[in-house]
C-alpha cells in the first residue's frame, strides 16, 4: 500500500526509530522500508553480526557495557549523507553521544506505548537479555522509568503505537515527517 504522504525520500535525512523494547521499532522499520524504498539498518542486527552471536549471548558473554560500546561504534560508522531507516535498540539513548549521533543521522522518531502494552509485547519474545530475571516486570518498569525522559529529550517526533497497526504507524510517521520538514523550511 503506497503512502499518502508526500515526504520526499530523495531530499530526506534518515528516519531514526527509538523507543522501549516492545514499541514495534523492528516491525515499523520494515514497513517504512517497504513504503520508502530506503535501506533499513538495525543497530542490534549489525552488532549481533559483528559478534557473530545473538544479543542475549553478547550480554551473557561480554556484558552490557561491551554491547553498548559496540552499539556506539556502529552509530559512528553510519553515513549521515545516505538516508536510511535506522532501527535502534531500546537502550541506545543511555549514552549522550549516541543521541547526538542519532540526531546527526536524521529525524528521531520515538515510538511510544503505555508501560503495560510495552511489557506485554516485549515479554512475548524470549531473546530480551535485560528481562531474563526472576521478576521481569519489575526490571521492565525500572528501565521504563530510567529511559522515558531520555527518549523524550532525544525525540523530534512522537508516535503513539498502542492502538494502531505497524503499517498505520509507518503511515503516521511519513505524514509527520512531511509536516516536520515543512516546518523546518
Amino acid at each position: 500500500m503506497a503512502s499518502t504522504a508526500y515526504w520526499d525520500v530523495n531530499a530526506a535525512k534518515s528516519i531514526v526509530l527509538i523507543g522501549m523494547m516492545g514499541a514495534g521499532k523492528s516491525s515499523v522499520g520494515r514497513c517504512l522500508q517497504r513504503r520508502t524504498g530506503l535501506v533499513r539498518l538495525d543497530t542490534d542486527e549489525i552488532v549481533a553480526a559483528e559478534f557473530e552471536m545473538p544479543i542475549a549471548q553478547i550480554f551473557g558473554k561480554h556484558g552490557e557495557e561491551k554491547f553498548r560500546d559496540a552499539e556506539t561504534e556502529v552509530l559512528r560508522k553510519l553515513a549521515p549523507d545516505r538516508p536510511a531507516v535506522i532501527v535502534t535498540g531500546g537502550g541506545i539513548v543511555l549514552r549522550r553521544e549516541n543521541v547526538d549521533l542519532l540526531k546527526q543521522l536524521g529525524t528521531v522518531v520515538w515510538l511510544i506505548a503505555d508501560k503495560a502494552t510495552l511489557f506485554e509485547r516485549a515479554a512475548r519474545r524470549d531473546h530480551r537479555p535485560l528481562l531474563q530475571t526472576e521478576n521481569p516486570r519489575d526490571v521492565f518498569s525500572q528501565l521504563f522509568r530510567e529511559r522515558e525522559t531520555l527518549y523524550a529529550a532525544a525525540a523530534d517526533i512522537r508516535i503513539e503505537t498502542s492502538r494502531i497497526t505497524h503499517d498505520e504507524v509507518a503511515e503516521t510517521i511519513l505524514n509527520k515527517l512531511e509536516e516536520f520538514s515543512s516546518l523546518r523550511q
